[in-house]
């Protein structure tokens, strides 16, 4: 107890915040549970997306900025920014760059997506990655966080939005990266063909080997030809409480 209590007053933690780390490079992140956790298709994202050396990558509704963050410690890109509309998880992803010395190579700013193209630019990254909410509307039980609720229903951005902002701002031949869920797999292929980010790699992902996948990691390539990859299944649980070998891998354990 009282090596927390140190921790949190020396890194001036605000009520209710956590310090969680990340099992790379010694790496931490600040966190509100009475706000919003970042959660494990964040993580697998993170692992899913490439970002090349000398490349810039920006992250779409960054939240507390665990995306950017983990790409950090995982690739060799040059640069990384997050864009986060709420502005109290873009001050704890700001502090939590702070916290791990990182201010030269991840910026988190506040804003909304909708305007990412108008904040940014035209052609201005790499890549773009992005955990955006799944839900449509009220389908499914909103929480009674308004910050939760804002990440997981389509509130203040939809899908189109976040496809038509990031077909404007990748540079051509650009990497666009997404995790979501596959009731929407087939709106979601169709979206990204509409908007000319043709998909390009698809894994599923099952939290056991005999269920159902519950996500999809997709990577889509601005002005790419039509050819699709489909990885190899990713199975989460071998059995109850214990991760496979590959979700281990991907958390740095």
């Amino acid at each position: 107890m009282e090596d927390s209590q140190k921790l949190t007053k020396e890194n001036n933690l605000k009520p209710q915040e956590r310090l969680d780390e990340l099992h790379r490079n010694s790496y931490v992140i600040i966190q509100n549970p009475e706000k919003f956790c970042f959660g494990m298709d964040a993580v697998l994202l993170s692992g899913f997306a490439r970002v090349k050396q000398g490349e810039k990558a920006l992250d779409l509704g960054t939240g507390t900025g665990i995306i950017p963050i983990l790409l950090e410690a995982k690739t060799k890109g040059e640069h990384f920014t997050g864009l986060e509309i709420q502005e109290e998880s873009a001050d704890m992803a700001a502090r939590s760059v702070a916290m791990n010395h990182l201010e030269s190579r991840i910026d988190i700013v506040v804003g909304d997506i909708k305007d990412a193209s108008k904040r940014f630019g035209a052609s201005s990254f790499d890549v773009i990655t992005t955990n955006p909410p799944y839900m449509i509307g009220n389908h499914g039980q909103s929480s009674g966080s308004e910050a939760k609720a804002i990440a997981r229903h389509e509130m203040l951005c939809t899908l189109e939005d976040v496809l038509r902002e990031s077909a404007k701002i990748l540079k051509p031949k650009g990497r666009f990266y997404m995790v979501h869920r596959p009731f929407r797999l087939a709106e979601i292929m169709s979206k990204m063909v509409e908007y000319k980010i043709e998909p390009k790699r698809m894994q599923l992902v099952y939290p056991f080997v005999d269920r159902e996948p519950n996500m999809v990691l997709i990577e889509g390539l601005k002005g790419g030809n039509s050819r699709l990859t489909v990885d190899k299944p990713l199975i989460v649980y071998k059995e109850p409480g214990v991760y496979t070998d590959e979700i281990y891998d991907i958390y740095g354990y």
